[in-house]
């Protein structure tokens, strides 16, 4: 993603930027949490802009934050990935029929809705794993799943393997193996 404010001589992107650049070389007491605060709103700023510069046929999942009703159901979504959403509530909760979100949803994101769902529960679930301590009972509840067992029939069916077996791989590539982590360059491994 590029995004440029250059033709807005007072643009919140530039604002922001001298603002940071001010904060860090000040180093006065609770920068770190004025640069993260500010970093946030940098990159919120970033992403309004480049949905703004996309072509109106653009799809894909930005272009669907985009239109009103589909930017509303994935919104829900994102917001409670546990709730038993069904198309119809969804479909309710944007202001649109069960058949209208849906080919919405597949013409911007390329997914039926409640694909797209159980593909953002297993994101969240991987990063919960990833994390560490919590049992993935838990894990399957915070994720929707009534059970475990649903849970992890429904884990290995999106990633390939278990969840205990895919946390146990997070684990093996612990920072300092250089697997999946930024390096000092920048770029992400390969891992």
């Amino acid at each position: 993603m590029v995004v440029s404010d250059r033709g807005k001589a007072d643009g919140w992107l530039g604002q922001f930027t001298r603002f940071a650049v001010a904060e860090a070389t000040a180093k006065r007491a609770g920068s770190e949490g004025v640069l993260g605060r500010l970093s946030e709103l940098m990159f919120v700023e970033a992403v309004r802009m480049h949905l703004d510069s996309l072509p109106g046929e653009q799809t894909g999942w930005l272009a669907g934050l985009r239109d009103r009703h589909v930017g509303r159901a994935l919104a829900l979504m994102h917001g409670k990935p546990a709730h038993p959403w069904t198309i119809e509530e969804l479909a309710r909760e944007a202001g649109l029929s069960r058949s209208a979100l849906a080919d919405r949803f597949m013409h911007f994101v390329g997914q039926p809705p409640m694909h797209y769902l159980a593909h953002w529960r297993m994101q969240v679930a991987a990063g919960l794993l990833s994390n560490g301590g919590t049992s993935i009972a838990a894990i399957a509840s915070d994720v929707g799943y009534g059970s475990e067992a649903a849970f992890s029939r429904a884990f290995k069916k999106e990633v390939g393997v278990p969840p205990a077996a895919w946390r146990e791989g997070q684990r093996e590539e612990e920072p300092g193996d250089g697997e999946g982590r930024a390096d000092e360059g920048g770029e992400a491994g390969s891992g």
